[in-house]
């Protein structure tokens, strides 16, 4: 009988003690609104991984160079540190509000416009739960590529206001732009918004990166006013070969914007990736055309200027099209950007140090509409809902809404921090009076 007993008795006890164990195990946690399971891809997890490093190129060192290969060598290092100032605050930012205000989800009255907190902090965001728009990425990968867009945005910005501000005054303008105008336009196109939803296409940030980036440019170069001998002085760039190699990095890390942008290794992927090298060197070429013919040489800024516009105009367009829409828009997009960069700014004589505007405003408009004139279904399902009127509709409000929110940031900091180094510190250079360094002969 004991003998018998034995088997139960042991029974009981693995049950009495496994009892508490898996009482104790917790359970999943439900997921946030914007939330989905992560269904695994590798293949594309890969490509957005190498995308994500392709993306944060172009801020540093890219457009550092870029940008610091064109103003003059006393102001060299404080236009770098621009760069290497937007990438550090903004990740701060994104990881403790922007990502959520960005592409959150908030109730229905404010979801239209902003995204919520539920996220801050990367509350809820875990190895196992993907964002809905890609389910098969690792919601930590999304959170770190759409980071790379946030920080390359507000230092575009840098290039309209370089030579002039205050360095206490570009830290609090890249902290408080990215809250009260990024994640803003970034959720209402991107994140789930009304101009998402209206079918506003922007592929890859005509948008949300340049034209809200190049509108905010002029708002800044406008109340900044122009630089000390803007007009009389001679402002020509110190080292046109950092501008080239900036240039360099910038194209290849456009491969990882755009051909990043379809979020998968597949035929859209492959298709974006082509545009944007055709679109670049279309764009190079005719804006050289345009330049021999008005200024008598072709230059190697001019050349470079160009590729970047053709860069900047296929961008919202760059898996939507077609390889023969690619070249239109690089056509148009140099000759459009020589125009803004040039002739504009010349005829309205306002000072625009590295043509933030002229390219990337300019550009940025250029290629948003035009999408909605050659976007083909036949390159992405999502084409067939383009059309020009929702593209000019998402243009005016994103233009609205930086001009407005870029206005009264500037405000803040003109009462706070001030915004211009005074004009002893400016003839002397940014680079010592603002942070004691100088670039060595």
């Amino acid at each position: 009988m004991k003998i018998r007993l034995l088997p139960v008795v042991l029974s009981l006890a693995a049950g009495l003690a496994a009892g508490p164990a898996l009482a104790a195990a917790p359970a999943a946690p439900a997921l946030l609104a914007h939330q989905a399971p992560l269904v695994l891809n590798e293949a594309s997890a890969a490509w957005i991984l190498t995308s994500t490093a392709l993306v944060l190129l172009m801020t540093l060192p890219g457009l550092a160079l870029f940008y610091g290969g064109m103003v003059r060598r006393k102001n060299v290092l404080a236009t770098i540190a621009h760069s290497a100032a937007a990438m550090a605050i903004v990740t701060v930012l994104w990881f403790v509000a922007g990502y959520s205000l960005s592409f959150g989800a908030s109730g229905p009255a404010t979801n239209g416009f902003i995204g919520g907190l539920q996220a801050a902090f990367l509350n809820g965001v875990t190895p196992a739960t993907a964002h809905s728009l890609a389910p098969g990425l690792p919601e930590f990968l999304w959170i770190a590529y759409q980071l790379t867009f946030a920080i390359i945005t507000p230092a575009l910005i840098a290039g309209a206001f370089a030579e002039r501000i205050k360095f206490s005054a570009s830290i609090l303008f890249f902290f408080l732009w990215h809250l009260i105008v990024y994640a803003p336009i970034c959720h209402q196109v991107w994140g789930g918004g009304w101009m998402g939803s209206l079918g506003v296409l922007d592929f890859a940030g005509g948008a949300v990166v340049h034209v809200n980036a190049g509108v905010a440019g002029l708002v800044a170069a406008l109340v900044l006013g122009p630089r000390h001998g803007h007009g009389r002085d001679n402002m020509a760039p110190h080292n046109l070969a950092y501008t080239a190699i900036g240039a360099g990095l910038l194209l290849v890390g456009w491969l990882g914007f755009n051909a990043g942008s379809a979020w998968a290794a597949d035929g859209i992927a492959a298709v974006a990736a082509f545009n944007t090298i055709l679109a670049a060197a279309a764009a190079a070429i005719a804006w050289t055309a345009v330049e021999w013919v008005d200024h008598k040489k072709p230059t190697l800024l001019g050349l470079l200027s160009g590729l970047v516009a053709g860069l900047v105009g296929i961008t919202p367009a760059a898996g939507l099209v077609d390889p023969k829409g690619a070249f239109i828009i690089g056509l148009v997009s140099g000759p459009a950007c020589y125009a803004g960069a040039v002739w504009l700014k010349r005829a309205l004589k306002y000072d625009d140090s590295l043509d933030a505007f002229g390219v990337h405003g300019i550009g940025g408009i250029v290629g948003a509409l035009l999408t909605g004139v050659l976007a083909t279904a036949a390159i992405n399902p999502a084409a067939a809902s383009a059309n020009l009127l929702n593209q000019a509709i998402g243009l005016v409000a994103v233009i609205a809404w930086s001009a407005v929110g870029t206005f009264a940031i500037l405000m803040i900091c003109k009462f706070t921090t001030g915004l211009r180094v005074p004009k002893e510190a400016e003839i002397e250079g940014l680079d010592y009076t603002q942070h004691g360094e100088t670039i060595h002969p």
